[in-house]
């Protein structure tokens, strides 16, 4: 990596800007004075007016499309973990969970605000899934699913849900109970055959390759955070709803 390039990711300055330090000669490389255009290499000192720079991780959000199989956890002794299936070179961890015979959307970070802000947003957000089941779907079917089953010792959240085909269905879900589809299912005399998701929030899928994963574009980025806003400030009024009653 080119220094000026270095120095602007660190946050220092601009790249214009660190090529002037530079031709100033006001940083070191390893002890000796730096040259227009070097590259750096991680481990290097580098020094500005006798200062050391420390370069900030990048902070990532990466879609990743799981398969079945591959478990949620960091656990290294799981053989099959989501950490080291992706082997992302900087250190991250999931948000949220996919079970292990599920597939799709997951979303890997290593921005503990992003993380908490969602958390805090909590069941208010929105996840979409297709789902294939053991036998026909029925009109009855559909009806006991949008308007809640219990399972867990509660009753679900009214949710969306959309016959898509002679077994198979859409759901979204603005909750998070272990399990929940499949044991939703399970209620009803119904068995869970295939099982994806297909979006968080904003953040779709599409046609991301199984097993493969991108970073979020800017814009997705920007959309998510007014989402959590949105979300957070809608959990904040149920609560104050809550205790009037």
């Amino acid at each position: 990596m080119r220094l000026n390039k270095y120095m602007s990711d660190a946050g220092i300055c601009s790249r214009r800007e660190a090529d002037r330090l530079v031709q100033e000669g006001k940083i070191l490389v390893d002890g000796k004075t730096a040259v227009l255009g070097m590259q750096i290499e991680e481990g290097q000192e580098i020094l500005v007016n006798g200062k050391a720079v420390q370069r900030e991780e990048k902070k990532v959000l990466l879609l990743f499309h799981k398969p079945r199989g591959i478990e949620c956890t960091a656990d290294p002794r799981i053989k099959n973990n989501v950490i080291s299936y992706i082997d992302y070179p900087i250190r991250i961890y999931y948000i949220g969970r996919l079970d292990k015979d599920s597939e799709g959307l997951l979303l890997l970070t290593n921005q503990g605000e992003l993380v908490n802000k969602m958390m805090r947003a909590g069941n208010c957000h929105e996840k979409e899934y297709l789902v294939t089941v053991d036998k026909p779907v029925t009109e009855d079917f559909i009806k006991k699913m949008s308007n809640g089953v219990p399972v867990l010792g509660t009753v679900t959240r009214k949710c969306r849900v959309e016959k898509t085909g002679e077994k198979t269905f859409r759901i979204i879900l603005t909750q998070g109970l272990n399990r929940q589809i499949r044991r939703m299912c399970e209620y009803l005399g119904y068995r869970v055959k295939r099982l994806k998701r297909i979006r968080v929030m904003n953040l779709e899928l599409g046609d991301l390759p199984v097993g493969q994963y991108r970073e979020a574009e800017e814009k997705e980025l920007e959309d998510l955070k007014s989402l959590i806003q949105d979300s957070s400030e809608t959990t904040v009024i149920r609560k104050k709803e809550r205790r009037k009653r």
